[in-house]
């Protein structure tokens, strides 16, 4: 009997770990009809069913899940199966030997036109597209690919590319609006086609560095601030080569703004914050606040 509880929990474990997301999701459907909310009222847990328990890259995944969070705020319903939506897709990750987290991704998408029926079956099949489910997976693997670049220089390319490839697949359907460039300030073609941009190459591996001084800070805060300060430094040096107002920058700092402020509270030369503003001049308030009057 004791021999057989082990197994299951092996097993159990095994198959727990085999997915790579461990989703919450939220749903707020205020400005619908009553009538349309009812369709809906399980459209929350259908959608974290679904992050939760799809094996979305064919290695191994013997880490820990990825957490992350979709908030979706439905915007309007046409008709019975015909949605749009805002949705505030972010994920995190603990710090290396560490249990305080650093935020890895953080989106605000505007602009989702799908299809949903009550309770309607997801399938996970990446050579066709769905409004719905192609739109999840379009996040699962950027998610993914911004928690493997995180470890490794260039590690998210292969995932990030299979985001890319849902963008190719949506292009020439009617839900285009929103994954196609232009369309209105946030684009999932323009964020995915930037990481993969040699233009983007230099700030790609400047965050990455970014990040290694993160996990470094709580081995050694000295050590840590001067790979971050090294971080602010370098995409100075290079900020001509891409655009500041680009999706990736801005979704970047977007995450990243609050621990990088935080990291380089205590740093002696504020000169550091002139930088920022310069190059993440929507916060140019907070780092002004930062740099405390100089």
């Amino acid at each position: 009997m004791k021999k057989l509880i082990v197994f299951l929990f092996i097993i159990s474990s095994v198959i727990a770990r085999a997915q790579e997301i461990d989703a919450t999701v939220t749903v707020n459907y205020e400005k619908l009809p009553i009538d349309r909310r009812e369709i809906l009222v399980n459209f929350a847990s259908v959608v974290e069913d679904y992050l939760d328990k799809t094996k979305f890259t064919n290695a191994n995944w013997d880490f820990p899940k990825i957490k992350c969070n979709f908030s979706i705020f439905f915007l309007s319903a046409v008709d019975e199966i015909n949605y749009t939506a805002q949705v505030v897709v972010s994920s995190q990750r603990e710090i290396y030997k560490s249990t305080k987290i650093s935020p890895m991704f953080l989106v605000n998408d505007n602009s989702w036109s799908f299809t949903y029926e009550k309770n309607q079956a997801f399938y996970f099949d990446l050579n066709y597209f769905n409004s719905l489910s192609s739109f999840l997976d379009y996040y699962a693997f950027m998610i993914i690919g911004f928690e493997e670049e995180s470890w490794k220089r260039d590690g998210g390319t292969e995932w990030f590319q299979k985001a890319l490839d849902i963008v190719n697949l949506a292009a020439p359907t009617r839900f285009s609006s929103g994954w196609e460039s232009g369309s209105g300030s946030y684009s999932r073609r323009d964020f995915v086609s930037n990481i993969l941009s040699e233009k983007f190459r230099p700030f790609r591996e400047a965050a990455y560095d970014y990040q290694y001084g993160v996990d470094y800070y709580e081995k050694n805060k000295e050590k840590g601030i001067e790979k971050i300060v090294g971080f602010v430094k370098a995409l100075d040096a290079v900020k001509s080569k891409f655009d500041i107002k680009s999706v990736y920058v801005k979704a970047f700092f977007d995450a990243k703004s609050g621990e990088i402020l935080d990291r380089l509270r205590d740093y002696e030369d504020k000169s550091i914050f002139k930088i920022l503003k310069s190059i993440d001049p929507q916060r140019i308030a907070k780092y002004d606040e930062a740099m405390g009057g100089q």
